[in-house]
Order: structure tokens, then C-alpha cells, then sequence
């Protein structure tokens, strides 16, 4: 049930499990596709995916999935239409820094104009898109607020730290 052309913020603590979810996610998806699932991450390098991949694979069939590690969101934008991936994951959009903004990655600037890009191509191009975002201490997503009011859907994921319950947390969906 993920729409064509949506773009889902995920948000979370960090070490909550935001990126092992979406890479469980990508690699059910990748198996299935014909179009390649793309994971464009700004965090770890895809030596480090791969090790978590082949922990969480349970099957033994080679996804159609694609990793890069970049924080370039100009070359992010031009593989994603290149490709044309039947979803991408960005990890995370804080990491995301484009030459045509100026500041630094993370900051509102940097942030609202990556997200503007890979809104634009998700509703252009139909493909649904899945960012991944910090929460600050207050529990709020870090970086514009504006940035949870562009995306489509808001999700938070929540659990204890001494506990492996997790909790994802719908704030908002545009599609019900």
C-alpha cells in the first residue's frame, strides 16, 4: 500500500530502527519489482548497508535493489530520474546538500530545497519516496517545520530503549 508518487517523512530517535525498517521494506519491494528500488543513503557507506542486507535477507533470490552512499541531492535527483526505481529511500534529508542553496546540510535552507526536489520528482514522475528524518530532543522532526507540511504522509516511529517494541505512528496522511 504505498501510493504512486507519495512522499512519506519517517521520523524517529536515532538507533530506533528507522533505517533497518525502510531496508526491510526495499528489499520485500526489490523482489518483486521489475524497476530497481533505490536507497540513497547520506549516512553510511554501502559497504555498511550491504552487511545489514544480508543480515535481515530472508530470501535467497537477488533483489532488484539499488544502494548508493551520496549527499549531493543534484546527483541524487538526476539517478532517481535515470533509473526511474519503483520507490526510493533517502537516509535521512538532513544529510541531503545541494550546490544552488548556500548553508550547510541540515539547515532550513538545505533541507526545504532537497525536499523540494524529491517532491518534485515523485509527483512528476509517479515514483513514491520515503525520507528519512532526525527528531531533536523536544521529539520534533529537525529542520523546517514547513518540511512536515510538504510531504504527504508523517510517520514516527517510537519504542523504549530497553525494549524491542516499536511503535510507528501515523501524524498525517493525505491518503486516509
Amino acid at each position: 500500500g504505498i501510493v504512486k508518487g507519495a512522499v512519506i517523512l519517517l521520523a524517529g530517535d536515532p538507533g530506533i530502527g528507522k533505517s533497518t525498517l525502510l531496508l526491510q521494506v526495499a528489499l520485500n519491494m526489490a523482489s518483486g519489482e521489475s524497476n530497481p528500488v533505490l536507497y540513497i543513503s547520506g549516512e553510511e557507506s554501502e559497504e555498511q548497508i550491504k552487511l545489514r542486507a544480508d543480515r535481515i535477507k530472508t530470501n535467497k533470490e537477488k533483489p532488484n535493489f539499488l544502494v548508493l552512499s551520496l549527499t549531493n541531492t543534484d546527483l541524487a535527483a538526476d539517478v532517481i530520474q535515470k533509473s526511474k526505481p519503483s520507490l526510493v529511500i533517502i537516509d535521512s534529508i538532513q544529510t541531503m546538500e545541494s550546490e544552488n542553496v548556500s548553508g550547510l546540510s541540515g539547515s532550513v535552507g538545505q533541507v526545504r530545497f532537497a525536499a523540494f526536489q524529491f517532491i518534485r520528482i515523485a509527483k512528476t514522475e509517479g515514483i513514491p519516496i520515503i525520507l528519512v528524518g532526525h527528531v531533536t530532543k523536544e521529539g520534533m522532526v529537525a529542520g523546517p517545520m514547513v518540511l512536515s507540511h510538504m510531504v504527504d504522509t508523517v510517520l514516527f516511529l517510537e519504542g523504549e530503549k530497553l525494549t524491542k517494541t516499536r511503535i510507528l505512528r501515523s501524524l498525517k496522511n493525505r491518503f486516509g
